[in-house]
């Protein structure tokens, strides 16, 4: 019997994605279920404004949310800087898909969130992307073509597609096509999986 799909929409600009990537790990050993990791490529600027243009309400979300990730990090013996620009994650996002089709998923997320919240990866250098993921154990020979070609086509596809369903943030977990959003809802998600 095929274990339970639970779909899990992640971002590696997002630092809430960053610190519910173990407690999603845990999903899978805790419970007869198999985590599907997709991207979904935020699009800051459209609810928290750019960063030229954002109000005194904005800025303020901002800074409470860097400060309460931080929190939640610290819990977890993570290291978060605050990010210097909106970052294009897309790139990673796609070399997430093609990490997934390597076998190398893990090893690849570990690798690009630690390293982005740490400032010690440019994730939108495609050349640095290519480099994670040969030393996550991917033969990388088609990558910048799978980049350029069916991986952005995949990941816009997901994008719009989650969208269809009613995602709007990360990190969002799926379970029978209900959403939880945050990674404080993991433990309600547990009690569905429970239940189930």
């Amino acid at each position: 019997m095929s274990k339970r799909e639970v779909v899990l929409y992640t971002d590696y600009k997002s630092p809430y994605a960053f610190v519910a990537k173990d407690p999603a790990y845990e999903l899978e050993d805790q419970f007869d279920v198999r985590l599907k990791w997709l991207p979904y490529t935020l699009n800051i600027p459209s609810y928290l404004g750019s960063v030229e243009g954002r109000n005194e309400h904005q800025w303020r979300r901002v800074r409470y949310a860097y400060m309460d990730a931080r929190r939640v990090a610290k819990r977890a013996g993570l290291t978060l800087y605050g990010t210097k620009k909106i970052y294009d994650s897309s790139l990673a996002n796609i070399g997430l898909l093609y990490a997934d089709r390597a076998d190398v998923l893990r090893p690849y997320n570990d690798m690009v969130f630690e390293r982005f919240w740490k400032h010690e990866l440019e994730i939108e250098d495609r050349h640095a992307i290519r480099s994670v993921l040969e030393e996550a154990g991917a033969d990388t020979e088609g990558f910048f073509e799978f980049l350029d070609g069916e991986g952005r086509r995949e990941h816009d596809r997901i994008r719009q597609e989650a969208h269809e369903m009613g995602v709007f943030g990360v990190p969002t977990f799926v379970l029978d096509g209900e959403l939880f959003w945050g990674g404080e809802r993991i433990d309600l998600l547990k009690e569905r999986l429970r239940e189930a």
